[in-house]
């Protein structure tokens, strides 16, 4: 399902308990310089991470300073964030005008809230300009955090260069049938620089019979809830999309990739570590 680009006014565009992708979460917040903002999203845990812009988050007693130094957009910087426990009440001040990315996945357990900083990012970088593939990948709640989150995955993506193809081979994980497949609901945000570039998202359900094509476009929203799911961007531009994963049965994801296009893994150099980050 495609969300067309829209002023939300702080309000979720994947609230929760949506019909489509149960398990997942997403608001995008606008504030000016002082504004604060409260929420609580029972039976979902949250990342908090702020798109542009610097925040202060609190919650459960704690106080997360200055999250956040990116500048005119993402490109500009280096993400940060803050994981807020499920059903815990938030607090986010605007330390600067800011944008702010709220993702979510639904887990009933209470965790403890702690940031991730600069520094302590999980990147990758794979594919090449050949097989138009080249990306990279900042994870900010990744593998490293299975220890300290329930299940929710959160990921920045990044094409390298001009135009190319992302999320090929083809993949999906829609069906717990371990250790094959697990079900993630998934959640994208995208941006295009410059910001009136765009792409195509591809929904294709069943292998080798047609499925959906979705004209994506700066700050488009784009909800996957089963089928194989790559996506492209026109050559000249750049392409990002804020990445949300949420398990139905565990943290870890188990993509199948389509049988049609499974032989491409062996063209496409450093993709077997790009998997292996979301196990």
């Amino acid at each position: 399902m495609h969300i067309a680009p829209h002023d939300n006014q702080n309000r979720p565009i994947v609230d929760m308990d949506n019909p489509l992708v149960p398990l997942v979460y997403f608001n995008i917040l606008r504030l000016t310089v002082g504004q604060h903002f409260d929420y609580r999203t029972p039976g979902y845990e949250t990342c908090i991470v702020p798109a542009t812009g610097t925040v202060t988050v609190e919650t459960l007693g704690q106080t997360f300073a200055d999250i956040g130094h990116r500048g005119v957009d993402v490109w500009d910087g280096e993400p940060e964030g803050v994981y807020v426990p499920s059903g815990t009440a938030a607090r986010i001040t605007a330390r600067t005008d800011t944008e702010v990315f709220v993702a979510g996945a639904h887990y009933a357990e209470t965790l403890r809230p702690f940031a991730v900083r600069a520094a302590q990012i999980d990147r990758v970088q794979y594919g090449s300009d050949d097989t138009k593939t080249h990306r990279k990948i900042k994870h900010i709640l990744g593998a490293a955090y299975h220890d300290r989150v329930g299940r929710l995955l959160v990921s920045e993506l990044f094409t390298v260069g001009a135009g190319g193809w992302s999320g090929f081979p083809s993949h999906k994980h829609d069906t717990d049938r371990l250790p094959e497949e697990t079900r993630h609901d998934e959640c994208y945000n995208f941006r295009f620089r410059p910001d009136y570039g765009s792409g195509l998202q591809m929904l294709q359900r069943v292998d080798n019979e047609p499925g959906e094509a979705y004209h994506i476009m700066n700050r488009s929203t784009v909800l996957i809830d089963k089928g194989y799911h790559p996506c492209c961007v026109l050559p000249g531009y750049e392409m990002y999309y804020f990445t949300i994963l949420g398990g139905q049965s565990q943290r870890s994801l188990k993509q199948h990739f389509q049988p049609t296009h499974a032989a491409q893994l062996h063209t496409i150099p450093g993709i077997m570590d790009m998997v292996a980050k979301f196990k």
